[in-house]
């Protein structure tokens, strides 16, 4: 990925970014240094936090990445995935509906959702959710689509 622009963000960037990831995930993200950037070679920027690429901005609207999700672990907008899901969906694959076993229920369709593995909790992805949170548990169907996953490009980004 090629850095198009990079600088530091204004404190009402930071503060517009910090409470609207905590109203959409119920995390306070804290760090010293929030630095926005653009790539050449992608549609979407990045904020990053530390020096880490921890939100993502998806059609304008910020959310965390994987590693920020890890980092500040949303308590919001969460779908979980079983045992089975978790390679496919770690290699990028949409959420299908037999795979879900939790969802939260205030999730509507088209947010933005962080898509958790059951046993550690650990973000495996972020995607945009296809159905209400309560339409997200059942037997089949695609669910979520993903955005961005472990292992992709952004993941693997690093300053």
């Amino acid at each position: 990925m090629k850095v198009k622009s990079r600088h530091h963000l204004r404190n009402d960037e930071i503060r517009a970014v910090k409470e609207s990831i905590e109203s959409l995930l119920g995390v306070e993200i804290d760090g010293d240094a929030f630095e926005g950037v653009e790539f050449a070679d992608a549609d979407y920027e990045v904020v990053l936090v530390d020096g880490e690429p921890a939100v993502l901005y998806v059609e304008g609207e910020p959310f965390l990445t994987v590693k920020g999700a890890n980092q500040f672990p949303p308590t919001k907008n969460v779908v979980t995935v079983d045992a089975g899901a978790v390679s496919f969906v770690s290699s990028g694959a949409d959420v299908m509906r037999p795979g879900i076993t939790e969802a939260d229920e205030s999730i509507a369709a088209g947010d933005l959702v962080a898509i958790a593995e059951e046993n550690h909790g650990k973000i495996l992805a972020i995607g945009r959710a296809l159905e209400d949170g309560v339409d997200l548990v059942g037997d089949s169907g695609k669910v979520v689509e993903s955005i961005h996953h472990v292992g992709d490009d952004l993941f693997n980004f690093s300053v």
